[in-house]
């Protein structure tokens, strides 16, 4: 990748790299599933589930879990019970979780570059989030999540000069990686927070450049 102040906009993923918070959402998605009618295997199968499709909304992997694990209908009534009932136990652990201490020195180094949240989590969560833990003051070019997913997300802010490039997205997921290869934006993998088992072969298998957090961007 180039130096960080060569770029144009500097695309952040939330959890795992902004917010220490993948773990705290795996608890939420546990939770969830126990207090929805699961036994723990079932409640443990979405887990693995979520897991697997790291960075990727949680309408999608609700559907998976009433249609394959419960094997139940899916009906709006019951989405609605799951993602309300997850936003409330994601947003009470996502108040406490640690927030990268580099964040500010990150954007001293970068005073060229838009800053920009894309995620997969709820967006006005996440925008609240932000919000309340006084984050929002450093992604001026906006903080955005699901229902869109990653990639229409960049597709469209790309489209609206929004994200002008060059740009590097900074993630910590397959879902992370690809996306930004679809956009063609360079792209670093953040290790140090991540929940995915495999990072190190996926990176050299795709001759992925990898960091511990974002302070290793500084240097």
């Amino acid at each position: 990748m180039k130096s960080i102040a060569s770029y144009q906009t500097i695309v952040f993923d939330c959890d795992g790299v902004v917010l220490h918070s993948n773990f705290a959402k795996i608890d939420a998605y546990r939770e969830i599933a126990l207090q929805f009618g699961a036994n723990p295997e079932q409640a443990e199968q979405l887990v693995q589930h979520h897991i697997r499709l790291g960075g990727i909304s949680r309408y999608p992997k609700f559907e998976y879990f009433l249609r394959e694990i419960m094997q139940t209908p899916i009906t709006q009534e019951k989405m609605q019970c799951l993602l309300d009932g997850f936003t409330q136990l994601v947003r009470e652990k996502l108040k406490h979780c640690q927030v990268s201490p580099h964040l500010a020195a990150l954007r001293q180094a970068s005073t060229n570059a838009k800053w920009m949240m894309i995620s997969g989590g709820d967006q006005q969560e996440l925008r609240d989030v932000m919000q309340l833990r006084d984050l929002q003051k450093y992604f001026d070019a906006g903080i955005f999540g699901s229902p869109d997913n990653k990639q229409a997300i960049l597709s469209r802010e790309i489209a609206n000069g929004c994200l002008v490039k060059p740009a590097l997205f900074i993630g910590d997921s397959h879902y992370d990686y690809f996306s930004a290869h679809a956009a063609q934006l360079d792209f670093v993998f953040l290790h140090a927070w991540t929940d995915v088992e495999d990072w190190q072969a996926f990176c050299q298998e795709h001759q992925i450049e990898v960091m511990a957090d974002l302070g290793e961007l500084i240097n």
